[in-house]
């Protein structure tokens, strides 16, 4: 293995690592406690996902998007996630690796956002709801 690889054991901390600080975040807290029952069973999803991501295993099917519809998201989280999960890569994951999982997590912050939030009010703030 060379420096710009990344294990899945090195995912795994990633995940783990990010959700710690996430749990106790005053912003995402609250979202992720009253969404995720079983942290066991979401901590495997997200490391498929990321897996899949970085290292191309397929192992995460379907779209991470359809689930987050259901949630009550407000535009300052996707900054947030975007920043602790951009701290924890750079920490845990060798410098290519966290690179790349930082491009993924924007571009999906940026398509969630889209997604959720279709709409602009009349000052030009998006909204989930048309104006």
């Amino acid at each position: 293995m060379t420096d710009a690889e990344v294990t899945e054991r090195q995912i795994s901390t990633l995940v783990r690592a990010f959700y710690e600080r996430a749990r106790a975040d005053d912003q995402l807290a609250p979202l992720f406690d009253a969404a995720i029952q079983d942290w066991d069973e979401h901590l495997r999803i997200v490391a498929d996902f990321w897996s899949h991501v970085l290292l191309g295993t397929g192992r995460y099917r379907g779209s991470p998007f359809v689930p987050h519809t259901r949630l009550p998201i407000e535009l300052g989280h996707f900054s947030r996630w975007l920043d602790l999960f951009s701290q924890t890569a750079v920490e845990v994951l060798p410098e290519p690796a966290a690179t790349k999982a930082i491009a993924k997590a924007r571009h999906m912050t940026e398509s969630f956002k889209a997604g959720l939030f279709p709409w602009k009010t009349t000052d030009g703030t998006p909204s989930r709801h048309k104006p």
